[in-house]
């Protein structure tokens, strides 16, 4: 290994070790790569890991964000139901990010248990079934003339302090080790996969 490899393999394990299981995210399917691509690309810089790409009603992009994608666990469903269904079987609750009379800022956001934040589709915003199923609305706070906010904006507004404050609790919020352990095989098996490439060239 160069010490450039050295580097960059200490660097895989570091992002591994932060890893958050406790903060997961779903995002119905978005009509513009490159909101697509910034979504998933705060997602990876704060450390979360799970994200459900829902289609449904929309049309969904996959593809996006090229680099971020392969660092993150990215789950396909093809309804808000099935997304709804898979994210509460892994013990998750669900808030979704909309406008509503008794939502809560994202630093109010209850972290007894892990939580999966949803976030809408451009200009059609959170789906019918998904505002029915969850368990809260959280919201960003507006204090100027502006009421909304793009919505690659509006994901890291909103997931930062959710991310922060679950790692508040420690390695409690983070993957399993098991799980931790075993994307480091699979990451490291990329990464020689990659080398040998690099080789024959």
């Amino acid at each position: 290994m160069t010490l450039t490899n050295d580097r960059r393999i200490a660097r895989m394990r570091e992002v591994l070790d932060q890893r958050l299981h406790h903060v997961s995210v779903a995002v119905e399917a978005l009509y513009h790569r490159h909101n697509v691509s910034a979504v998933l690309r705060t997602v990876d810089a704060l450390g979360i890991h799970r994200v459900g790409l829902v289609e449904g009603h929309f049309k969904a992009v996959r593809g996006a964000a090229r680099g971020a994608e392969r660092w993150l666990e990215l789950r396909h469903h093809p309804t808000p139901e099935a997304a709804v269904e898979a994210i509460r079987a892994r013990g998750y609750r669900i808030w979704c990010a909309d406008l509503s009379d008794d939502a809560v800022p994202p630093e109010e956001v209850p972290l007894d248990r892990p939580v999966c934040i949803w976030m809408g589709a451009e200009l059609v915003g959170v789906s019918r079934e998904a505002r029915e199923a969850c368990d809260g609305i959280v919201t960003v706070p507006m204090r100027g003339f502006a009421q909304s906010l793009n919505v690659s904006v509006a994901a890291a507004v909103t997931l930062r302090p959710i991310a922060e404050a679950a790692r508040l609790r420690g390695a409690d919020a983070l993957l399993p080790p098991d799980e931790r352990e075993a994307l480091w095989d699979a990451w490291m098996a990329r990464e020689e996969a990659k080398h040998l490439r690099t080789k024959k060239r």
